[in-house]
């Protein structure tokens, strides 16, 4: 089995992974040593830089008592061009697990295809599904489950709130995107996720109509990676989709915020929000480690829902 997508995911598994999660984080804050993986190794294949996508996975693999190993593109014969059906099939015979950070959705799916290992996706331009298993873990922790909150997304319609979308509609909770015109999520999976779920998943322009009575606020950076070059557009584009204390009070009080990271402080978020009351991002970022060994142990063991 492979993890590319959320929709990958039946909502039992969703359920696993996050009680397992929390399983696991208990069991590390008390020190208790639990190795499920030892003898296996997970590879690393990273086309785009990154901090708490390869911090987490490599921690979690030495936890569970596994190896990884670090495949950087330009150090690699795939960044010389080799086919990636050729790099799949050599590297089953040499690792446990893969997980591909890359551009193109196209270019894990393949990937996927000639693997006779598992294949996790540690981002894509379409689809981040690992980080927003580690956000609904902070939400049940921080709300006590997902059952019946308004989740408010705003700003760039990008990976991150495509796999939210994919999110909502299996785990049933409302979502409200807030999105400029010409940046929303792709219509596909959006239009898939509403026929497939019951929830109301709505793409709106107003901030103020998505954070109305939000139990959970979220947002990403404007310009996401390889999008650099339209940074200046984009920052007028998004100028009124910042998260700050004034668009904050139509949230619930109690409304947490969330960033996935690394931020703009100033500019889709303020300093005062992520540093203040309403923010969790610090924990949300610490449940990467913890997401990721429930994900690791679940497909490296074969336990199944």
């Amino acid at each position: 089995m492979n993890l590319l997508t959320v929709s990958d995911l039946s909502r039992n598994e969703i359920d696993y992974l996050i009680e397992r999660a929390r399983s696991l984080k208990e069991r590390h804050s008390k020190g208790i040593p639990h190795h499920p993986l030892r003898g296996k190794t997970l590879g690393l294949i990273f086309e785009k830089p990154s901090t708490r996508t390869r911090v987490s996975f490599e921690t979690a693999m030495y936890h569970l008592g596994g190896d990884a190993i670090f495949i950087s593109h330009r150090d690699s014969q795939i960044g010389r061009g080799e086919p990636i059906k050729d790099t799949a099939r050599v590297l089953s015979r040499y690792v446990d697990c893969v997980v591909i950070r890359t551009f193109g959705h196209e270019i894990i799916e393949e990937y996927a295809r000639y693997s006779t290992v598992p294949v996790i996706n540690g981002l894509t331009d379409t689809h981040h599904p690992c980080q927003v298993l580690a956000d609904v873990l902070t939400v049940v922790e921080k709300k006590g489950g997902y059952r019946g909150l308004k989740v408010a997304w705003v700003g760039d319609g990008n990976n991150m709130a495509n796999s939210w979308i994919e999110m909502a509609s299996r785990l049933g909770f409302d979502l409200y995107l807030a999105c400029p015109e010409g940046y929303e999520p792709e219509r596909g999976i959006l239009e898939r996720a509403r026929k497939e779920g019951t929830s109301r998943i709505e793409v709106v322009r107003d901030v103020e109509e998505a954070l109305r009575d939000a139990d959970v606020v979220n947002t990403d950076v404007w310009a996401s990676m390889g999008r650099e070059d339209e940074r200046e557009k984009r920052l007028e584009a998004f100028r009124e989709y910042q998260i700050n204390y004034h668009v904050l009070r139509f949230a619930k009080e109690d409304t947490i915020v969330m960033h996935c990271l690394p931020a703009h402080r100033g500019e889709e978020i303020t300093d005062e929000v992520i540093e203040g009351r309403n923010s969790v991002v610090w924990d949300q970022a610490e449940n990467r480690l913890h997401i990721q060994k429930a994900i690791l142990e679940w497909l490296l063991t074969g336990e199944r829902v």
